[in-house]
């Protein structure tokens, strides 16, 4: 069943809490990319331009110090939504209070209050983070309903997006409702053949995503960092490169499961150094000499993941291929990228992310059917876990 959207809500006149994503990255006061607040905007228009009186609670950052408060002011983003939208946006620099519940008094239907960075509750004994019922109750206390619209943070059973649904009725917002379709559809109802595509540095932060992969997907495609584990599992050499030892004998589990679905890379790009390479070469997998390090996939493993892509009508991807900050250890990266994007007929997903950086950083974005806001809600989701601040929605 489906759950109970903005659009179930009859909210002209009345106030809207929405929980949106707006942990935006920033630099010296200044935002250096706008997405996830332009994200949030097709839900914040409809309910603006429904007569709501709206009001935007958001994280930024962790704040455990007076330092991260000072770094970490929602303010920021107030201009940003002003100069986005045009419904008039009042940033109140409090999370509770009487400037907070006076501003919220004021309000005019189609009008925003956006309220002060959730994470200061955190200075006084983790109340937002540690989901402080009388913290939720107050947030609650503010508006008639409650939205959830930041997928970002549904993974986390938080005040801000638990607690105030615990005590008002609420709906998803229409970011959230693509990401349960899109990812739910690829996890419960793919087109296939399906293909599951994991890099990344580690093999510890992806073993319940590749445990439920290997059951649902036609194949798995390992790269990144991780596949050196695996590397080492078949008894291969890696010299210098990423290992996990304590998760070599659970790599040794999935090939044993994944046996004809998990490919892995036939060969590596290596170099001397990570920080100032002299000596760059391609070596076959599990030969890597001593004194070498392994920074991306080699070129007969990219042909080898394009040859296993083709005919693919579902394909998910999370963690790149290589070290893709780096030019000369990106092309792994950069190849499976552009390889997705040209698809044919087929749903392609990227699980949010350094595979969402890369794929904006490429030019490849509108390429792909969907691109998560969300990189760890998105894996968890994908590991078939319950995401806390979606189950807590009502179903229709």
């Amino acid at each position: 069943m489906a759950k109970v959207t903005v659009k179930d809500l009859d909210v002209k006149g009345k106030h809207v809490i929405v929980r949106v994503d707006f942990n935006v990255p920033h630099k010296n006061g200044v935002i250096t990319d706008d997405n996830r607040v332009r994200a949030a905007l097709p839900t914040i228009n409809y309910l603006t331009e429904n007569g709501a009186k709206v009001i935007l609670l958001s994280h930024l950052g962790k704040v455990k110090t007076e330092e991260d408060k000072a770094k970490n002011d929602m303010s920021i983003v107030a201009d940003c939504l002003a100069g986005l939208q045009s419904a008039p946006v009042t940033f109140v620099n409090a999370t509770r209070g009487p400037e907070l519940e006076e501003a919220v008094k004021n309000q005019e239907e189609g009008s925003i209050v956006l309220m002060q960075n959730t994470r200061y509750e955190d200075l006084d004994g983790k109340k937002e983070s540690g989901n402080d019922e009388e913290l939720g109750k107050y947030w609650a206390s503010l508006a008639d309903y409650f939205v959830e619209d930041a997928f970002g943070s549904v993974h986390r059973a938080h005040a801000s997006t638990v607690g105030i649904p615990t005590h008002i009725p609420s709906a998803v917002g229409f970011l959230v409702e693509k990401e349960v379709n899109v990812l739910g559809g690829a996890l419960n109802d793919p087109k296939r053949p399906f293909v599951a595509i994991l890099g990344g540095a580690k093999v510890s932060d992806k073993i319940g995503v590749i445990e439920n992969l290997l059951k649902i997907a036609d194949k798995v495609l390992i790269g990144g960092g991780m596949s050196y584990t695996f590397s080492v599992a078949k008894g291969g050499k890696i010299g210098t490169s990423l290992l996990e030892e304590d998760k070599v004998d659970l790599a040794k589990e999935f090939l044993d499961k994944g046996e004809g679905k998990l490919f892995l890379p036939v060969d590596t790009v290596v170099a001397n150094d990570f920080d100032n390479p002299t000596d760059c070469k391609v070596v076959p997998a599990g030969e890597i000499p001593d004194g070498y390090m392994g920074l991306d996939i080699g070129p007969e493993t990219v042909k080898l993941f394009q040859k296993e892509l083709e005919g693919a009508k579902t394909v998910f991807w999370n963690g790149p291929m290589g070290v893709f900050e780096k030019p000369e250890f990106a092309k792994g990266t950069e190849a499976i990228c552009e390889t997705l994007a040209h698809l044919e007929d087929a749903t392609t997903i990227i699980g949010g992310g350094d595979s969402a950086s890369a794929a904006k950083n490429l030019g490849y974005a509108e390429k792909f059917s969907h691109i998560s806001t969300g990189g760890g809600a998105s894996l968890e989701f994908m590991e078939g876990k319950e995401l806390p601040g979606v189950a807590i929605i009502p179903e229709k």
